[in-house]
């Protein structure tokens, strides 16, 4: 099917949701049996959709961003709870308001890998972040900055946030299932980089962590901002002594203190950029 197909299916499709509004007002027509299946909500969030509203979810933003020509992303992990400085006063706790300058470093970075990605007509090294508040903030607000654009990946939750106001508006997307926003997060990465956060944070970081030290995925530049803050809160070393990780899996990541000191490293990488045929430390009979 061409494009003028597509389009021209789509504008049936609007036409035929259109005209059934309209119909006669009768008891039939005011049945849920009625309606069309693509145009009643209630239907597609019964449980049994649960597989279509994955696959929608998967296949919205990966159709929108190929229209949108992005072709490679670079993910900012971080916190949603870390203070511009010029708010650091407002911070829950000091250690919050000490590293508020992360804030600053994250919004320099993506500043500086949209200069980069302007430079390939805006294709490659697209800023994506979770599109909230935080480290996230800062991302998307450097990209603008550098007068590129960038992407938001939001998430519904029961204290929802509206996307901050810096994310692209044509590439601001909501999900409701983690998984598929976690795929969108690593589809297109080149690069990633993780900024002291919580929960939600070293989630995404492990998971990806995960992929590569797996050969699910492709080695990459991975990028933990603030070496202080990693060291205090993961003893890595003491997962390779304990044999549960191995010394090799260490050199899956490194530190950095600022953004041009990330930008230099994503530029002369030490490893291959390639997935793994085996796992360090394991046999193909071990378990996890």
């Amino acid at each position: 099917m061409n494009d003028e197909s597509r389009r021209q299916t789509f504008r049936d499709s609007q036409e035929d949701a259109r005209t059934a509004r309209t119909i006669p007002d009768t008891p039939q027509t005011r049945s849920s049996a009625y309606r069309l299946a693509f145009d009643d909500a209630d239907f597609l969030c019964r449980d049994d959709l649960r597989p279509v509203r994955l696959q929608l979810e998967l296949l919205k933003p990966e159709l929108m961003l190929n229209e949108a020509d992005v072709a490679s992303t670079v993910v900012l992990f971080g916190g949603a709870r870390i203070p511009q400085p010029a708010e650091k006063d407002k911070a829950r706790t000091r250690t919050l308001a000490d590293l508020s300058h992360f804030y600053t470093e994250a919004q320099e970075f993506a500043r500086l890998m949209t200069l980069k990605s302007l430079e390939s007509g805006g294709r490659e090294n697209v800023i994506v972040t979770g599109g909230g508040p935080g480290v996230m903030e800062a991302g998307n607000r450097g990209a603008q900055d550098a007068g590129g654009r960038s992407v938001g990946l939001n998430i519904v939750l029961p204290h929802e946030q509206a996307p901050n106001l810096f994310v692209t508006p044509e590439l601001s997307f909501n999900f409701h299932y983690f998984a598929i926003r976690k795929m969108h997060f690593l589809m297109r990465a080149r690069a990633i980089c993780v900024f002291p956060g919580g929960f939600g944070t070293l989630d995404e970081l492990f998971e990806a962590l995960t992929l590569i030290q797996t050969g699910r995925m492709a080695r990459l530049p991975f990028l933990l901002f603030g070496e202080e803050f990693w060291r205090s809160i993961v003893n890595w070393e003491a997962l390779a002594e304990a044999g549960t990780i191995s010394e090799e899996d260490l050199e899956l990541f490194r530190f950095v203190e600022t953004a041009r000191d990330a930008v230099a490293l994503i530029d002369d990488w030490p490893l291959p950029e390639t997935k793994r045929d085996h796992v360090p430390g394991r046999h193909a009979a071990d378990g996890q």
